[in-house]
């Protein structure tokens, strides 16, 4: 017998605390304008043609309070396919503006996401559900508001990778195909072509950026500005209990840079670039936001960013990341100042940065490295980690995973401890005698360091590899499961997206998945560099 499917537009219980305590753009046209005096614009999805379920998250569903019936019906892809709205949703996209690439860009908003409302997680927690390649918005601009598959399948993937390798992050329900084909030019080469169109639905407690911010205080709209950091503060800081009201606005701030830096100590962590760090694509609360060409740190490389738009000044690199937060930090600062109008308590609090990220960057390189103690790694044995990776092609994720061999730290392998990491070498037999040497004496260092804390062998490895995940969602691994959805087949997406909810763990008859980079991958579009064509 069938199951019954359960009708899920009747029992949504969407609240919509965003609206109800932020002023509305007046104008209820879906038009492209500058819009003043409001937080977001009232907007409604466009259909897709013939929408079909490509693959949803099992674990978010069910926080949301899905069932398996709930995401098998009709309405459930009618609804986040954006050809339905729920009685109780009040669509939205919202109004921020924000620096590009160091330069103000004024209004940029929502282009192409629209926000549903919120709805409650079984961990008490709402969470706000928005459409990603839904269409128009007043603020697309130029554009269509619409979403490729091969970036919104990518923005999937990684928003759940990311939440279960612990990095703190937004995250994705659905991944739907629209049944319609959207104009794209990959490249930006003049050759544009049509892609395949999809609509992800994402989820975060919020969508507020830095820009949301920063529109509203390059308008010199103060009063609207202060009515957003009390919507952030009292639904999204609750351990803000400060009465003073700007010494509320500079806890704020004080909150939100050492989320910023947590945030960019876990991105190091997992070998994860941005690729695009505007500040509108920063948030509020410290959460990974805006999966645009994003990539995976796979031969250890400090200057490498995945996106061709940053190719000629590297400014989104991978060493960089730690700076740029700093700067979008200053950014949020000069944003927050007509709330608090003084310069002093921002500059407290924002130069405190360098120090607060430089402790959790130690910290979590003091675990990766299967130490106990945070005076063991300063800043010269770092660098020298660092050199050592970048003397021949090493992958990192595969490398940190190697260190934590209990044979390591056996006497047995004194000068052949780089036989042990060979598995981490892209080009293992062309190393010559200078790198491996210096590869043997850096970790001749580590050894000793860890022998004299001590350490157990076997518990050392346990708790490295809860740090050092496996599986990541490498990039040439995504441009095959693309191809994959291309033509229909989605079994190695669903394989996929299976292994990486347990990246920390060896999974029997995974080990394509945590294979490094093939050589092929190295030159095609789509693995090795990405553009924000999406």
């Amino acid at each position: 017998m069938r199951p019954r499917i359960v009708p899920v537009l009747t029992k949504l219980r969407f609240s919509n605390q965003f609206i109800a305590n932020l002023p509305a753009d007046s104008n209820l046209q879906n038009e492209t304008r500058l819009v003043k005096n409001a937080c977001y614009s009232f907007v409604n999805p466009i259909r897709a043609t013939k929408p079909k379920l490509a693959a949803y998250s099992e674990d978010l569903a069910n926080l949301l309070q899905f069932s398996t019936n709930d995401c098998a019906s009709y309405d459930f892809l009618q609804l986040f396919a954006g050809n339905v709205v729920s009685p109780k949703s009040k669509p939205y996209a919202m109004c921020y503006g924000g620096h590009q690439f160091g330069q103000w860009a004024g209004q940029l908003g929502d282009g192409r996401a629209i926000t549903l409302g919120e709805l409650p997680g079984l961990d008490n927690t709402l969470y706000s559900l928005q459409l990603k390649g839904a269409g128009k918005t007043p603020y697309s601009r130029t554009a269509d508001g619409l979403a490729v598959l091969r970036s919104s399948l990518r923005e999937f993937v990684c928003s759940e990778a990311m939440y279960h390798l612990r990095v703190p992050t937004t995250r994705a329900l659905t991944l739907i195909l629209t049944g319609d084909h959207v104009v794209r030019d990959m490249l930006y080469d003049g050759n544009p072509q049509l892609e395949p169109g999809a609509v992800v639905c994402r989820v975060s407690p919020t969508f507020v950026r830095f820009g949301n911010f920063e529109i509203l205080a390059a308008q010199r709209n103060t009063n609207i500005l202060g009515q957003l950091a009390d919507f952030v503060i009292e639904n999204h800081f609750p351990e803000i209990k400060t009465k003073d009201r700007k010494l509320r606005y500079v806890e704020l701030f004080e909150q939100v840079v050492d989320r910023t830096a947590l945030l960019m100590s876990e991105w190091y962590r997992v070998g994860f670039v941005h690729g695009v760090m505007n500040t509108d694509n920063m948030s509020i609360t410290g959460l990974t936001i805006d999966y645009g060409p994003y990539g995976w740190i796979e031969d250890f490389d400090l200057e490498w960013t995945p996106n061709t738009t940053d190719a000629s000044t590297k400014r989104y690199r991978f060493g960089q990341q730690n700076a740029v937060a700093h700067w979008n930090l200053l950014q949020l600062a000069n944003a927050l100042y007509p709330l608090i109008e003084d310069v002093k308590l921002l500059e407290t609090a924002l130069h405190q940065y360098p120090d607060i990220y430089r402790n959790y960057h130690q910290s979590m390189l003091v675990k990766k490295l299967g130490l106990t103690d945070l005076n063991q790694v300063n800043s010269e044995f770092i660098e020298e980690l660092e050199q050592c990776l970048s003397l021949t092609e090493t992958d990192m994720t595969l490398f940190y995973r190697c260190l934590s061999n209990p044979k390591l730290l056996s006497a047995e392998f004194d000068g052949e401890r780089v036989s042990l990491l060979r598995e981490a070498f892209y080009e293992p037999d062309n190393i010559n005698e200078s790198v491996k040497l210096s590869l043997e004496q850096w970790l001749g260092k580590l050894v000793n360091i860890v022998n004299e804390g001590q350490v157990d062998p076997i518990r050392r490895e346990q708790s490295m590899n809860n740090v050092n995940p496996l599986y990541v969602p490498r990039n040439y691994l995504a441009q095959l499961v693309i191809d994959e959805v291309e033509k229909g087949n989605f079994d190695m997406l669903h394989e996929w997206m299976g292994v990486l909810q347990n990246p920390y763990t060896e999974q029997q008859g995974k080990a394509n998945f945590a294979k490094k980079r093939p050589e092929w991958a190295k030159t095609r579009v789509g693995c090795s560099m990405l553009s924000c064509s999406s």
